[in-house]
């Protein structure tokens, strides 16, 4: 995918109609603005909306298994069947082990879904470089939900993430989240070297999700 990118978590906000309705807002937005967005839906509403929009649709978790007796648990090779691009990796609200995380970043490239790995510290992102995901998302949980953007409440923070894991390695793409809510946040998340921005509750819960997208979008065209 090329950056930047908006990254839109729908977390259980929403689901099904309501799901697919905001999808299509996000399509639409992305067309017109020719800026890449992508979705995370719940497990539930990905292959409707996959087959509704053009726009990438991603899902939320995955665990680190394969074919087998795991009940309860979701497989690359199921969401990448249900429509499924991506995937979001080690987000704060569900949390991996290391060694969890690399088993599924390793079985998401087999099934050629796009990594974002979530990091809450500049060790984490460390090992996760490591495993060299398509992208990795700087964010700090303190924030998240706020409305405060790390990218103005901690630049020095997101700078400082972005320039040691591009010294460890130069093509690691970052992004960062949590309190993103405004044009100007994500203007911000650029200019201290991030391609883009992983948001949820700003856009989702939001009265009017279009609007929030494209103040998003302007500041994006810009950079």
């Amino acid at each position: 995918m090329k950056p930047p990118l908006i990254l839109i978590n729908f977390k259980c906000f929403v689901s099904g109609k309501k799901a697919l309705n905001l999808a299509r807002i996000c399509d639409e937005v992305s067309k017109n603005y020719k800026v890449n967005i992508a979705i995370a839906p719940q497990f539930t509403d990905i292959a409707t909306i996959a087959k509704n929009v053009k726009i990438p649709v991603f899902a939320q978790h995955l665990d680190a298994v394969e074919k087998g007796a795991f009940t309860g648990h979701v497989s690359a090779e199921a969401l990448k069947e249900a429509g499924a691009k991506g995937v979001i990796i080690n987000h704060s609200e569900k949390k991996l082990q290391t060694e969890e995380i690399e088993k599924c970043v390793e079985i998401a490239k087999k099934y050629k879904l796009i990594t974002v790995c979530c990091s809450d510290s500049l060790e984490e992102g460390k090992k996760i470089a490591k495993l060299k995901p398509n992208f990795i998302a700087y964010e700090d949980p303190i924030l998240i939900g706020t409305g405060k953007a790390i990218s103005r409440v901690k630049p020095d923070s997101v700078k400082k993430f972005v320039e040691v894991l591009r010294n460890f390695d130069s093509k690691v793409k970052v992004l960062c989240g949590a309190g993103i809510s405004k044009g100007e946040d994500v203007a911000k998340a650029l200019e201290l070297g991030t391609v883009g921005v992983l948001v949820a509750s700003s856009v989702v819960k939001a009265r009017n999700p279009k609007k929030i997208l494209i103040e998003f979008l302007n500041f994006i065209r810009k950079k």
